[in-house]
């Protein structure tokens, strides 16, 4: 079951690269930020796999690879609410004309 964890871990990596890839050519169409943002959180996601993959599963010292995804929920969470501040600013102007 050793040899298992590994490649999980690289096959989460290569989804979370391959996710952030398909966030930049959406971000390249459409030049929105949030795709930016979620790009960086699935990049910081990758990461915190890959580090993972690479640390052993029984040490209790790895707490600190889990900061990468406190990191790529940040980049989430702010891209959502950049994207609704600049909404409701970008509707408030609407109005105002």
């Amino acid at each position: 079951m050793d040899g298992l964890h590994p490649f999980l871990y690289g096959a989460l990596t290569t989804a979370g690269l391959t996710a952030a890839l398909i966030f930049l050519r959406f971000w390249k169409m459409t030049r929105d930020r949030l795709f930016v943002f979620f790009a960086l959180g699935f990049v910081a996601l990758a990461l915190n796999w890959l580090a993972l993959a690479m640390t052993d599963p029984a040490s209790e010292d790895r707490y600190h690879v889990f900061l990468l995804r406190l990191v790529a929920f940040a980049f989430i969470l702010y891209g959502i609410f950049d994207k609704n501040r600049r909404a409701k600013r970008d509707l408030s102007g609407a109005r105002a004309r």
